[in-house]
């Protein structure tokens, strides 16, 4: 009878589970990435509509909150320095636009001098932003 000591079988390592699991985790973030929609306002409650839907193609947010200080893209901008701000920020884009969040609880007045603001800056893009309404 003869008793083979000295061959002992090498460890291994298989890949094919490592690469199952890396292609899952990589299917998993590039999902969570693509569901998000990415805004950069504040949060302000928004008015709701049923028909709303969302504009992508725009380049910078504009946020009215309650007590009508005004954001672009979370930097508060004095009403009147509105225009300017958006002229130099849109300077290089083709075609600008702008996303307008404006709490639900400010005047129209308010939010009409706003949207003036952004026309006089040459932005005929504008999109009022609201929630879905279940």
């Amino acid at each position: 009878m003869k008793v083979d000591l000295g061959s002992q079988r090498k460890a291994r390592i298989d890949m094919l589970p490592l690469i199952d699991i890396v292609f899952l985790l990589l299917v998993f973030f590039i999902y969570a990435m693509l569901s998000m929609a990415v805004h950069h306002a504040l949060p302000v409650a928004l008015p709701l509509s049923t028909t709303a839907s969302l504009d992508k193609q725009v380049n910078l947010s504009v946020t009215v909150d309650r007590s009508g200080t005004v954001f672009v893209e979370k930097t508060p901008v004095a009403l009147e320095q509105l225009a300017d701000t958006l002229r130099t920020q849109t300077a290089s884009a083709k075609e600008p636009g702008v996303l307008l969040f404006a709490d639900n609880q400010i005047t129209y007045q308010t939010l009409y001098h706003v949207i003036d603001q952004i026309k006089m800056a040459g932005i005929d893009r504008l999109s009022l932003e609201c929630e879905r309404q279940p």
